[in-house]
């Protein structure tokens, strides 16, 4: 079968088994042109604050060093490693901050596609990176095609980028010839700000379009055939462990897509530290009040901080909390027998609202 009957094949989606397998294979989405952008962002950080902070001491401190060179003590090894030390103290206090800001601007670009995964199979030796004819098919197949055409995107956005830049500067740039050399480097740094400044919204751009094309395309890639998804399904049926792991990923989805309900709620009934149920209504919206979330002890206590985090009120109503907590399932609406006392509790936070304005 070729290649491409293959990929018609490949309708559906993948599962989450398949999923979990390609990122433990280290088999991830990764946009090359994310970390591309988050180092510029780190370079125009730098020439923005730590060179315009930091580096006017360092020039000042080797002026000063330069100047009084003949005045320096090197009687022995250790007038050379005071020299040394004070030398190596002004040039950390340059190099520490833009050092750290380049390693959280990486790390960043790296958490921004995924969570870090050490997966000793992505160095291990494949000979199909060394192959030549898997070498030539990477190059002059699709792929390689789709790569030329984005580089070439590229290199004329942001070429387009400089070339503006520069032609907007050019008088600045023409007046540099006739400047006092001490005015120079207040001059080249304000350049290097615009340059950066400019260059940085493309590359930005061109970064966020690649990593949404990147996931997009791995998606596509990681389709399955009805065939491959028979196959899995037998051979998952009998394993508790991947059955226990997919039923945690479904339990932590959910318990996500529930919290993200939580500051839509109208309120939170709740007993102190154990239930927590929260309601939404709106007459708008038509129907009795929805549960739009539920919680157990820690459940029931991340529920109020967000609540509270969003100014929903919490009333701690225990009998209410733990009488509603085994009755009533999360979107759907509140048993007939609640209707009383979840409307009184309503009538009084409406009452309240009132007084207060």
């Amino acid at each position: 079968m070729s290649d491409s009957e293959d990929d018609e094949s490949r309708t559906e989606e993948a599962t989450e088994k398949k999923i979990l397998d390609a990122l433990e294979q280290g088999k991830t989405p990764v946009s090359r042109d994310v970390a591309v952008a988050s180092m510029f962002l780190a370079f125009l950080l730098c020439v923005s604050f730590v060179f315009q902070t930091v580096g006017p001491r360092l020039v000042l401190a080797m002026q000063l060093m330069l100047a009084n060179v003949g005045q320096f003590s090197l009687a022995n090894g250790a007038d050379a490693f005071m020299q040394s030390r004070a030398v190596a103290e002004e040039v950390g206090r340059f190099l520490a901050p833009t050092l750290a800001i380049f390693m959280v601007a990486g790390l960043l670009a790296a958490a921004v596609q995924g969570a870090p995964r050490v997966v000793f199979k992505r160095i291990e030796l494949d000979a199909s990176r060394i192959s030549p004819q898997q070498g030539l098919k990477r190059i002059f197949g699709l792929p390689g095609l789709v790569e030329l055409l984005k580089a070439i995107v590229k290199i004329a956005v942001i070429g387009g980028g400089v070339v503006f830049s520069l032609t907007v500067d050019r008088d600045l740039i023409f007046d540099a010839m006739r400047m006092e050399p001490a005015q120079l480097p207040s001059l080249l740094l304000k350049l290097t700000i615009r340059l950066t400044s400019v260059v940085c919204i493309p590359v930005v751009l061109i970064a966020l379009a690649d990593l949404a094309w990147t996931k997009f395309k791995w998606r596509r890639d990681m389709r399955m055939s009805r065939q491959e998804l028979k196959e899995e399904m037998k051979q998952s049926e009998g394993d508790p462990f991947v059955k226990a792991r997919l039923r945690s990923l479904a339990l932590e989805r959910s318990r996500k897509r529930m919290m993200a309900q939580v500051p839509r709620a109208t309120l939170v009934i709740a007993n102190p530290t154990h239930y927590a149920i929260a309601l939404r209504y709106s007459r708008s919206e038509g129907g009795a009040p929805l549960v739009v979330a539920k919680g157990k002890d820690l459940i029931a206590l991340k529920i109020r901080e967000i609540a509270e985090e969003h100014g929903v009120p919490v009333l701690e109503r225990p009998e209410l909390a733990r009488a509603m907590y085994n009755q009533v399932e999360v979107d759907q609406m509140i048993p007939s027998e609640f209707y009383r006392p979840v409307a009184e509790l309503i009538h009084f936070l409406t009452a309240r609202g009132s007084a207060s304005r």
